[in-house]
């Protein structure tokens, strides 16, 4: 396995493997302004949610922690921040500056849209500029953080995709990477094998704190079961009748060899190298914003039935070991791992393949998600508005 990979170091001592310049809505209402800057400055990213307004308590903090993580990923160079108040926009403006790198936010109320689309894209201009002249290094693997998810999984996924994952996690943690993984809810029935793998007693009652916090909101509600959602219609046309077998399905992803280091809550990036489990939604596109927002820089994301998802800061390499899909659905697999089920190739030569493909997509090469414009960035809420 390679050691070496060519990112971009930034100068809290993070390395990013893409460099974007982000136009980041702290709300809803600032959506049109940031698109309208991304429109005008070419290079320019504008990240849009339908989110931020009337939140409160510990759901309030998740969205400023979600954007403000967004904003400090390091495949991110610079930053625009476009709110209504600005009190919440220069809260996410501090928050992004702690790394140190360019950042500035613009309040719209007492300006209007014209006057913070000019002063903004101003802005925008000189980081794109500044971004264009950041140049890529050498770096050592151990400086890559690599999150995985898995969805519209089937058959070959835990027999498969989600292995092929296991395998390369196995030699990234050997090497020393940042990892994770999360989906609390696909745990369900399997959730003894993770805290087997949990590295002490302290990490092992955490985990179960969070997975036990789940089971009581299921609870709460009187919902005896996951009908239309755990196990997914998909999930079932593809052969998985229940979320146990989704579960020790999902769970392969984590190898043979890697322990349990440590548990996240969402959005909240490790302290220190291993693997880390996040308390997190199975929902795609909400799983793949919080890795963003925890720091990750490459996201393995194996998937049985077929799933399109992209993410506009963290490029999604989707792998797949069903045959059909990878034939009506190649312009999405980065890839093809059906030889495994063909015994064409072997585990240990699927997982070297995966590992190759996250190198070439941390030197620069586009993922099928980022070449077809998919930047599914959905925010994880917790609670209804006030």
């Amino acid at each position: 396995m390679q050691t070496k990979f060519h990112g971009y170091r930034r100068d809290n001592g993070r390395v990013g493997v893409r460099n974007h310049v982000i136009i980041l809505p702290v709300d809803d209402l600032s959506n049109a302004a940031a698109e309208a800057v991304a429109n005008n400055i070419k290079g320019a990213l504008a990240i849009p949610h339908p989110y931020g307004r009337l939140q409160f308590g510990a759901d309030l903090d998740l969205h400023f922690r979600t954007l403000i993580g967004a904003g400090c990923n390091p495949n991110v160079a610079a930053v625009v921040v476009i709110g209504i108040e600005e009190q919440w926009t220069q809260r996410i403006v501090g928050g992004i500056a702690t790394t140190r790198k360019p950042v500035t936010g613009f309040g719209i109320e007492l300006h209007g849209d014209h006057d913070t689309i000019m002063r903004a894209s101003k802005a925008a201009r000189e980081y794109v500029q500044y971004a264009s002249e950041q140049q890529r290094s050498e770096c050592p693997l151990e400086d890559l953080w690599v999150s995985c998810k898995c969805g519209e999984s089937d058959t070959t996924s835990g027999c498969g995709s989600n292995p092929t994952v296991g395998n390369a996690f196995d030699k990234l943690y050997e090497a020393g990477c940042t990892l994770v993984f999360g989906e609390t809810t696909e745990l369900t029935g399997g959730e003894q094998i993770v805290a087997q793998r949990c590295r002490d007693d302290n990490v092992r009652k955490d985990f179960m704190r969070v997975f036990d916090r789940y089971q009581e909101v299921i609870n709460r509600h009187k919902t005896s079961d996951l009908s239309d959602s755990q196990p997914t219609k998909g999930n079932i046309a593809g052969g998985l009748t229940t979320i146990e077998e989704k579960a020790l399905g999902n769970i392969q992803k984590i190898g043979k060899k890697c322990v349990v280091d440590g548990v996240l809550d969402k959005a909240e990036a490790p302290t220190h190298p291993g693997l880390w489990f996040m308390d997190s939604s199975s929902a795609a596109a909400e799983m793949v914003t919080l890795c963003a927002a925890a720091g990750f820089v490459v996201h393995f994301f194996p998937t049985g039935q077929g799933n399109v998802i992209g993410n506009p800061i963290l490029p999604v390499i989707k792998l797949c070991a069903n045959p059909r899909t990878v034939r009506t659905m190649s312009e999405h697999i980065d890839l093809d791992t059906s030889g495994l089920l063909q015994r064409e190739i072997t585990m240990d030569q699927a997982g070297d393949k995966l590992l190759d493909m996250m190198f070439r997509t941390a030197n620069g090469r586009l993922t099928a998600a980022e070449a077809l414009g998919h930047r599914e960035f959905v925010l994880t809420r917790l609670y209804e508005s006030a």
